[in-house]
C-alpha cells in the first residue's frame, strides 16, 4: 500500500492552523516548535523544512488571518457586506483577534510596522463605505467607527469556549451594523477621565512607582523584552536596586498584575455595587470600566497580554478573576436583557471589552476629547441597551 503525502501547500496550512491555536491558547513563548509539530503529527525537523522558526510561524499565522480580512473588505459592496466578511473572518479565523492584540508586538519592527499599515487600510476601506452610505459623517468618526467594528469581532477571541460558529457569525453582523448606525456627530467632549471614585490604601511609594513602571513597560514591550535595568531606569533607580523591592522579575510582573485586578475590580465593581437596580448597575459599570480604561490602558493591556507568562498558581488567579469579572457583566446584562442568553450575552460583553480596551489606545481616536462620550455610546450599541 502506497501511503500518499498530503501536498507541500496543504501541509503548510495545517502547520499555521496548529500554531495559530497553540498561540492564541498560551500565548507565543509558552509553545515550542515541537508542540506544534506534534499537534500536525510531524516530528520537529520536518516542521523545520517548512519554517525556519517560530517567529516565522507567528508571521505567517498571522498572515492567513490578515489576508482572508483584506481580501473579504475588499469584494464587499456596502457595509452589510463588510460586516458579514468581519463576522466570517472572527469566526473562521478566531485566533486572529488575540494574536493581533499580543503576539504581535512579538514581531520585529518592520513586520509590526507593515501590520499596523494593513489594518489602516481595512479601516479605510470600512470608513469609504460608511461614508457612501452616510455622506455627512466626518472622516474622524468613520474611522473610529471602523476600528470599533474590528475590535468588537476581535472580542470573539477572548472567549474561553468556542461559540456555536452559525450563531456567532450572525450575531456580530448584527453587533457591526449596531456600531456602523451609531451617531457620533453630537458626542460631548469631556474635561478628561475622572479619578478613581474612592482613595485606595497606598503602598510603599517605590515599590508603587515599580509597579507602574513594570506595567506599562511590559504592556509596550512584552515580558520577555523588557530588564530589570529598564525598570529600575523608568523610577530613576538601577536594575539591582529593585530586587530590593522584588525577588525576581516574575514576581514583578505577578504583583503588577495582581495590582491591575485590584484597581479594576475597586473602581468597577463597586460602581456596580452601589447602583440601584440592574439597568442602572450596567450603566453605571459602563462609565466606570471607560473610565478606568482611560486612565489605565497600560493596565488593561498587560493584563490582556502578559497573564501567560505568569507562573501557574498565579496564572489560576487571574483567569479565575477574568472568569467572576466576565460572569457579573453577564448577569447583569441578562437581567437588564431577560430575552438573551448566556451564550449571546457572553459575545456583547466580550465585544464591548474588546471595544473599550483598544479604543483607548488606537491612535488618532484615542486622542480624542469626546472619547469618553463616543465609547459609551459604541458600548450600549454593543451591548443592546438603550442609552
Amino acid at each position: 500500500m502506497v501511503v500518499r503525502r498530503p501536498p507541500a501547500s496543504s501541509r503548510r496550512a495545517q502547520i499555521l492552523a496548529v500554531a495559530a491555536d497553540r498561540f492564541h491558547r498560551s500565548g507565543y513563548h509558552q509553545v515550542s516548535m515541537t508542540e506544534v509539530a506534534a499537534g500536525v503529527g510531524i516530528t520537529a525537523p520536518a516542521l523545520y523544512r517548512h519554517f525556519r522558526g517560530k517567529p516565522e510561524l507567528l508571521d505567517r499565522a498571522l498572515r492567513v488571518g490578515l489576508d482572508a480580512l483584506g481580501e473579504g473588505l475588499r469584494s464587499a459592496g456596502d457595509t452589510a457586506g463588510a460586516g458579514a466578511a468581519l463576522a466570517a473572518v472572527a469566526v473562521g479565523h478566531r485566533p486572529l483577534g488575540t494574536l493581533v492584540q499580543r503576539d504581535a508586538r512579538l514581531l520585529p519592527p518592520a513586520r509590526r510596522a507593515a501590520l499596523r499599515r494593513e489594518l489602516r487600510a481595512d479601516v479605510a476601506v470600512l470608513a469609504a463605505l460608511l461614508r457612501a452610505e452616510r455622506p455627512a459623517l466626518a472622516a474622524a468618526d468613520a474611522e473610529l467607527l471602523g476600528w470599533s467594528a474590528l475590535s468588537v469581532c476581535s472580542g470573539l477571541s477572548y472567549q474561553s469556549a468556542p461559540p456555536q460558529p452559525r450563531r456567532a457569525e450572525r450575531l456580530l453582523r448584527e453587533l457591526v451594523a449596531a456600531v456602523f448606525a451609531v451617531p457620533l456627530d453630537a458626542a460631548v467632549a469631556d474635561p478628561g477621565p475622572a479619578a478613581p471614585p474612592a482613595a485606595e490604601p497606598r503602598p510603599q511609594p517605590r515599590r508603587e512607582e515599580l509597579l507602574a513602571a513594570a506595567v506599562r513597560l511590559f504592556h509596550q514591550r512584552g515580558f520577555d523584552n523588557v530588564s530589570t535595568d529598564r525598570i529600575g531606569a523608568a523610577v530613576g533607580i538601577s536594575g539591582p536596586s529593585v530586587y530590593r523591592h522584588f525577588d525576581s522579575k516574575a514576581q514583578l510582573l505577578a504583583a503588577s498584575l495582581v495590582r491591575s485586578r485590584e484597581r479594576l475590580w475597586h473602581e468597577v465593581e463597586g460602581a456596580i455595587a452601589a447602583a440601584d437596580g440592574p439597568q442602572r448597575a450596567l450603566a453605571a459599570g459602563l462609565d466606570a470600566y471607560v473610565g478606568f480604561a482611560r486612565r489605565n490602558g497600560d493596565y488593561l493591556g498587560a493584563m490582556l497580554s502578559e497573564t501567560e507568562r505568569l507562573a501557574p498558581p498565579d496564572r489560576r488567579a487571574a483567569v479565575d478573576f477574568r472568569r467572576d469579572f466576565l460572569r457579573t457583566w453577564v448577569g447583569l446584562l441578562c437581567a437588564v436583557r431577560p430575552e438573551c442568553d448566556g451564550a449571546e450575552a457572553r459575545i456583547r460583553v466580550h465585544a464591548l471589552f474588546a471595544l473599550v480596551n483598544d479604543g483607548v489606545r488606537n491612535r488618532p481616536g484615542s486622542e480624542r476629547p469626546d472619547l469618553g462620550d463616543c465609547l459609551q455610546r459604541l458600548g450600549r450599541a454593543v451591548l443592546g441597551v438603550d442609552g
